[in-house]
This record gives C-alpha cells, sequence and structure tokens, in this order.
C-alpha cells in the first residue's frame, strides 16, 4: 500500500480510479463515494457509523429541549392565569355582586 492513491481504483468501483483514503476504513475511494465531514473526507459507510454514534447525544438533546418547551409552557399559563386572577380581583365588588347593574338601571327609571 505504499503507492500512490491514484494509481489504485475505487473500492466501489473497480473501473474508477481513487481520489482520496478514508482515514477510518483505509479504503480508497472516487469522488462520487467520499464526503466532507468534520473537516475530513471519508466513505458513505463510515460517515453513516459517525452518524449513528451522534444519536445518542442527539436523542437527550431532543428529550431536554421537549421538557424545557413544556417547562416554559407551563409557566406562560401559570402566568396567563396568574394574571387573569389578579384581574378578576381588582374587578370592584359591586360587580361582582350583580348591584353595580341594579344600580345603573335603577337611576334611569
Amino acid at each position: 500500500m505504499g503507492g500512490s492513491v491514484t494509481r489504485e481504483r475505487c473500492f466501489n468501483h473497480a473501473l474508477r480510479e481513487a481520489v482520496a483514503r478514508c482515514p477510518r476504513c483505509r479504503r480508497t475511494f472516487c469522488r462520487e463515494c467520499v464526503t466532507e465531514h468534520d473537516d475530513r473526507v471519508v466513505c458513505a459507510a463510515c460517515l453513516k457509523s459517525l452518524m449513528s454514534l451522534d444519536r445518542p447525544a442527539r436523542r437527550r438533546l431532543a428529550v431536554l429541549s421537549s421538557c424545557f418547551r413544556a417547562a416554559l409552557a407551563l409557566l406562560v399559563a401559570w402566568l396567563f392565569f396568574y394574571s387573569l386572577g389578579r384581574a378578576l380581583v381588582a374587578v370592584p365588588t359591586p360587580f361582582h355582586e350583580g348591584t353595580l347593574w341594579e344600580e345603573s338601571a335603577g337611576g334611569e327609571e
């Protein structure tokens, strides 16, 4: 394997000239079979395994994000109902007892 990468053939396509060697599996690949990930060139199989390693971290982040959104929604709902309760408490007593309407109706007669 001491030869140049360009003299070797693609692992997936035997008729194509290799342009890169995957640092993980050490196989050579053509331009169509490699991609850049984290500033390095890797093959599709190694990229898939790298992505599967990242899934638990992403799942934990998604769970934490969902919990944060649920807590935020509860906080917003609590603030809404707290403000509504404070507004209702601030309403004058005659309005609650219905005597406000009687007073205004009695003034017209």
